[in-house]
C-alpha cells in the first residue's frame, strides 16, 4: 500500500485472527495492525487507539458485543464515528447484507476471506469506496 494505514480487526476465532494477522503484517507489510480477540470492554480497549485507526474490521458474530453493537459504540464516539467500519461475516444472504447497510457499515467482506483479493479490497476501502463483497 502507498501509505501505512492502521487497521483494527475484532475477531474471536483464533484461526481467522491469525490468517488476517499474516495477511496484514506479512503479505501487506502493515506496521500498524491491531487485533482484539473479543469485544469485552470494547470501549476501554479502543481508547488507546483513538486517533490512530484508519479502518475497522468487525466480525459480526463476536461476544459479548456483536458487530452491530460494536458499530453503535463506534458511531456514537465523536473521534471514531467517521472511520470506515467493514463487517466480516459468513452470513451474506441479501437480507443480512441489507441489515448491514441499514445499520451504517461501510461495507461487508464475506468469510471465508479471499486472500487474493483482500489487499486490493482494503486499499479501495481506505480510499473511500464502500465495498459490499459477498463473492
Amino acid at each position: 500500500m502507498e501509505n501505512d494505514p492502521a487497521i483494527l480487526y475484532v475477531e474471536d476465532d483464533p484461526q481467522s485472527r491469525e490468517i488476517m494477522r499474516l495477511l496484514l503484517i506479512e503479505v501487506m507489510h502493515l506496521s500498524r495492525a491491531f487485533f482484539f480477540e473479543d469485544s469485552a470492554n470494547f470501549q476501554a480497549q479502543l481508547e488507546p487507539l483513538i486517533g490512530k485507526i484508519d479502518l475497522i474490521l468487525l466480525d459480526i458474530h463476536v461476544h459479548p458485543l456483536n458487530g452491530f453493537e460494536m458499530l453503535s459504540v463506534l458511531r456514537g464516539h465523536p473521534a471514531l464515528k467517521q472511520i470506515p467500519v467493514v463487517a466480516l461475516t459468513a452470513s451474506v444472504m441479501n437480507e443480512e447484507v441489507q441489515k448491514l447497510r441499514q445499520a451504517g457499515f461501510n461495507g461487508v467482506i464475506a468469510k471465508p476471506i479471499n486472500l487474493d483479493t483482500l489487499p486490493d479490497t482494503l486499499e479501495r476501502i481506505l480510499k473511500g469506496e464502500n465495498i459490499w463483497r459477498v463473492l
